[in-house]
């Protein structure tokens, strides 16, 4: 049999785990340093594989790609959930699908980036840091975060994390999301407010809704119209979330002070992408979840994966 790890941007899984016990048992292990977007190229990949390990949604495997690969048995996912996935065709095909999470997971690691990301849109650290880098000194004011309202377009494990370390700061939290009670929101010190006056009342509005049809395209032109121009908006969460048009034309035209970005509707970011000329942007590529803890969390559970669907006692399924 053969184990296909794909989308290892960095050259680490092999280094992150012990994958011995899948050599003695006679497998053969095939590391892609990318992702696929073109699926004859991950046909040509992928054909002789019946297990694939993927990162995340780097690679999509809709079902026109899952019938060009008639050999896949086991496809594994880090994380919980994948929207890559066409999970129906899966299904059909009686292809098991696991994944990976719990203790050590991601959650904090993405909250802190999401931190990060807020601390330099509202301090202008990598204008500064570039500045500094030229011979420069001190242009501009940046904005105290203590006093302000922090927006938290959704409440679950990673929103209150986020919310958490706000209130720490001193800033007011109020969220919403279509599920979200008051009550669920007080037990995270936040108020839950109605869509409308989350946009309005923000001066921090974080992110953290999971990419769906309910949540696809949620931040458009007429949400950005309702935030201040001095509002930063910070999304960690799904590129697809935020009206990336929309987005780009409120910060050109002044409507909104800055951006702080981690994901995109097209990853890896086009090199031509207008974002990489907007100004007021702070981007990151991707990385909330790419931290050496969470990579060592995740690949020794893909090992497990393996090692429990070969002894017909499959872990983690999703």
């Amino acid at each position: 049999m053969r184990v296909s790890i794909l989308d290892d941007y960095q050259g680490v899984a092999l280094d992150l785990a012990d994958w011995r016990s899948i050599r003695e048992r006679g497998l053969e292990i095939a590391v892609e340093r990318h992702h696929f977007v073109d699926q004859d190229a991950a046909v040509r990949a992928l054909a002789d594989s019946e297990i694939v390990c993927a990162m995340r949604e780097r690679t999509p495997f809709p079902k026109v790609l899952l019938d060009r690969l008639p050999k896949l048995k086991l496809l594994i996912t880090t994380g919980a959930r994948n929207a890559s996935f066409d999970m129906e065709a899966l299904k059909a095909r009686g292809i098991t699908v696991c994944g990976t999470g719990g203790p050590g997971g991601s959650n904090e690691d993405t909250a802190e980036l999401a931190w990060g990301l807020i601390l330099g849109a509202m301090r202008r650290i990598a204008e500064d840091h570039a500045f500094m880098r030229q011979g420069g000194w001190q242009t501009r004011i940046g904005h105290r975060l203590a006093g302000k309202t922090l927006g938290m377009l959704g409440l679950g494990r990673l929103g209150s994390a986020v919310a958490r370390v706000g209130l720490a700061f001193g800033m007011k939290g109020i969220a919403w999301s279509q599920n979200l009670t008051a009550e669920k929101a007080a037990e995270q010190g936040v108020e839950r407010v109605e869509k409308d006056e989350l946009f309005r009342r923000a001066d921090v509005l974080s992110v953290h809704l999971v990419l769906s049809q309910r949540s696809r395209g949620l931040v458009g032109a007429r949400e950005l119209g309702l935030m201040k121009p001095s509002a930063v908006l910070v999304n960690t969460s799904r590129g697809p979330i935020v009206d990336t048009t929309a987005l780009i034309a409120a910060l050109k035209e002044g409507r909104l002070a800055y951006a702080g970005l981690d994901v995109y509707d097209h990853e890896p970011l086009p090199i031509d992408h207008p974002l990489r000329t907007t100004p007021n942007v702070i981007m990151t590529p991707h990385i909330g979840y790419v931290t050496d803890e969470n990579y060592r969390n995740s690949y020794p559970q893909i090992v497990e994966n393996i090692i429990g669907f070969l002894d017909g006692k499959p872990v983690r399924v999703l």
